[in-house]
């Protein structure tokens, strides 16, 4: 409890600090033109129809019984959706025109649509990641239920893991669709989910690596493990939805939590000789890869292929290589005795034994 409250406390501390917007939503230009546009319904010979408002509507404010109803509420969002991707790229042309290099709006490169996808690459490689980690879910859930054996008592996996893994194919998921759906409409509501729902994900991701490294099994030693990150994650969370969405604070945070789990999952592969090390030491050389591609974070080329989209395309192979990685660490410890120990001794046919460490044994992709 103490380690959590020093990481509330840490977080906190950051609130004195004055929060740096990105540069395009400094600029007087772009502000200017997005408030004109909220007002007019226009930027330049574009026409946004989401900001004509009946006279009767733009005058119902906050009271409860004055509120608009939900579907112009939607429309005052497509407002000023469209309002700031107009003006981004009316702006960046001025700024091509007199030579000068793109720069980030609301934390996010000024990237082409197409049709209502705002981000249509990544949009499309979210929702590829949100397929694979479901076919890795349900090929592991296939793997520990029917193939592998369960307690003769309770009909529990043997695995100790399970339950745990389980919870990170929902939270995997979960942000995989919010993700698709924030790169497809870019909403203030939308990219607070997807940060959000990433952010737990990453924090969840921690605690499983410390659980798993450290190979707790007991619940009250999981309790003890998880409270500090999961204290700091909800707070950072909270930090981020209700003060101040601040990319950069967002941006250190989760680079520390990603760094964490890269040396973690890197030396306890190596030192517990892990027959699946090598599959995950590839895992983590991607994800290595992935956390250089954020700090690089490079403008788009041709208005569409950015750092983010690579990083999603990169995670379509780290998502079936941490999937196969655990179906293989399942089939290991229920294959009998070794050195982390309190296994139960089960034979496993030889022959499948050796498929599901080399990451088949499931149906489907993995």
């Amino acid at each position: 409890m103490a380690c959590g409250r020093l990481c509330v406390l840490l977080v906190f501390g950051f609130l004195v600090v004055a929060l740096d917007a990105s540069h395009g939503d400094r600029d007087l230009i772009y502000r200017t033109c997005v408030e004109q546009c909220e007002e007019i319904g226009s930027v330049g010979d574009i026409s946004v129809a989401h900001c004509q408002f009946s006279p009767d509507v733009a005058h119902a404010k906050s009271t409860w019984y004055t509120q608009e109803p939900l579907y112009m509420q939607w429309k005052q969002l497509n407002c000023r959706s469209e309002c700031r991707y107009h003006c981004m790229m009316q702006r960046e042309k001025e700024r091509e025109a007199t030579g000068r290099t793109p720069v980030k709006y609301h934390g996010k490169w000024p990237l082409k649509r197409i049709f209502v996808f705002q981000e249509p690459i990544s949009a499309a490689l979210s929702a590829l990641n949100l397929l694979m980690h479901f076919i890795g879910w349900l090929s592991f859930f296939s793997l520990v239920c029917y193939k592998l054996p369960s307690r003769s008592q309770t009909k529990r996996p043997y695995y100790e893991y399970t339950g745990l893994l389980h919870i990170y194919g929902l939270l995997s998921m979960h942000a995989c669709l919010w993700s698709t759906i924030f790169h497809t409409l870019d909403f203030d509501l939308t990219e607070k989910l997807d940060i959000s729902s990433a952010v737990a994900l990453l924090g969840y991701s921690v605690i499983l690596a410390l659980l798993r490294i450290f190979n707790v099994k007991d619940e009250a030693s999981r309790v003890m493990f998880a409270a500090p990150v999961l204290s700091f994650v909800t707070t950072h969370i909270m930090y981020l939805n209700f003060y101040e969405l601040d990319y950069n604070w967002n941006a250190k945070v989760c680079l520390v939590m990603s760094v964490a789990q890269l040396i973690m999952w890197s030396v306890w592969a190596g030192v517990s000789h892990h027959p699946s090390r090598f599959r995950l030491w590839l895992a983590m050389l991607g994800y290595g890869t992935t956390i250089w591609l954020r700090m690089i974070d490079f403008p788009p080329y041709e208005g569409y292929i950015d750092a983010n989209s690579l990083l999603q395309f990169i995670n379509l192979i780290l998502t079936y290589l941490l999937w196969s990685f655990f179906k293989a660490d399942a089939v290991f410890r229920t294959s009998g005795p070794h050195e982390e120990g309190e296994a139960p001794v089960i034979t496993v046919p030889i022959e499948t034994h050796s498929f599901m460490l080399m990451g088949f044994g499931a149906p489907a992709v993995f």
